[in-house]
């Protein structure tokens, strides 16, 4: 199985900042990895990829102390780069960051943002049959929903509109992925108080 996983919580994510690749998890979001840690722990994980990112670094980290699992960092699994826009509040960035046409400045298009995800795509499923076992993922919102909506496919399940802090999708290991699990954070239910879910 592939273990698709959305980093844990940053204080950029709760204030609703475009985050830079430097921040860490929250305190929130380091209780959030250690809960997906123990989730991931009961499934069994038999090695963990994940992006290089510091709040992806976090997450992975705790995955594999609890699932005792070698890590390999991959820069292409590295959430969409909004470039000069980093850092700033939401609500100060001069257009829909999300729109199908916006281009951030020196930042990616959706078109490069794609591409780096389809490739990354590739080499976890290269990874995925190396693997004696079960493969964690840990990434980024964008990134997961990426994956799954473009290099897997939903089949008839709508698109989720969030993708919370250590959300799990699981999918089968093999090509073509049979879509198992889609985006639970049920191993985070009970946290408060809510963080951002984008």
């Amino acid at each position: 199985m592939i273990f698709l996983v959305r980093h844990g919580e940053t204080w950029s994510n709760a204030a609703r900042v475009v985050q830079t690749p430097d921040v860490p998890l929250s305190a929130r979001g380091v209780l959030q990895a250690e809960r997906l840690a123990a989730r991931l722990a009961a499934l069994g994980v038999d090695r963990v990829v994940s992006s290089d990112y510091l709040r992806a670094r976090m997450t992975a980290e705790s995955v594999c102390r609890a699932c005792r699992a070698p890590i390999e960092f991959l820069p292409e699994l590295r959430e969409r780069s909004f470039g000069a826009l980093r850092g700033r509040p939401y609500t100060e960035c001069p257009a829909d960051l999300f729109g199908p046409a916006y281009a951030p400045p020196d930042g990616e298009t959706w078109e490069v943002f794609h591409e780096r995800v389809r490739l990354a795509w590739r080499r976890v499923e290269a990874l995925a049959i190396e693997a004696r076992g079960n493969l964690a993922v840990v990434s980024h919102g964008l990134v997961c929903r990426a994956i799954v909506e473009r290099c897997v496919g939903l089949g008839d399940r709508p698109v989720p509109a969030l993708w919370p802090n250590t959300s799990l999708t699981i999918l089968s290991g093999r090509v073509p992925h049979e879509l198992v699990l889609l985006n639970c954070a049920e191993h985070v239910a009970n946290l408060v108080p809510p963080g951002s879910a984008i």
